[in-house]
């Protein structure tokens, strides 16, 4: 396996990223409703580009911690699986982030039909992300306090 290096920080300035586009979620658009986001083409956008930024983001931290730790993976959604594995998730909770990997593609490729459903799913899930995001935030700080 070729040598990778990664920014020192970088993991933890991304995890900070998402937590922040999580929190302006959170604020901002988890109270809408199908009719809210129907019926505003601009609040479409908003929510699901800041969706598909937290994916994205976390399958690039996910994706470069298993890399750190010499595992290789096929596809987004193995990525989050794996990460899930690493950091000892339940079988259900590993699926439940391989299909967080599905709605980011959705996001990104501008399924029409889905990206609600995509966000709704993000919705249904972020507890799920804040535990892993947190699981690698920790490994990170216990990195960067042995380095010291």
């Amino acid at each position: 396996m070729p040598e990778f290096s990664y920014d020192k920080g970088r993991i933890s300035e991304s995890l900070q990223y998402v937590l922040k586009e999580m929190e302006e979620f959170e604020s901002d658009y988890s109270k809408k409703t199908w009719s809210d986001y129907h019926s505003d083409k601009k609040l479409q956008k908003l929510i699901d580009r800041t969706v598909e930024n937290i994916l994205t983001a976390l399958i690039e931290i996910c994706g470069t911690v298993l890399t750190q730790e010499g595992v290789s993976c096929e596809s987004y959604s193995d990525v989050l699986k794996k990460a899930g594995q690493l950091f000892g998730f339940s079988d259900d909770e590993q699926g439940a982030l391989a299909k967080l990997a599905i709605q980011r593609n959705r996001l990104a490729h501008r399924y029409l039909n889905f990206r609600w459903q995509a966000m709704k799913f993000y919705s249904d899930n972020k507890t799920l992300i804040q535990k892993l995001v947190s699981l690698i935030l920790e490994m990170e700080v216990k990195k960067q306090e042995g380095n010291s």
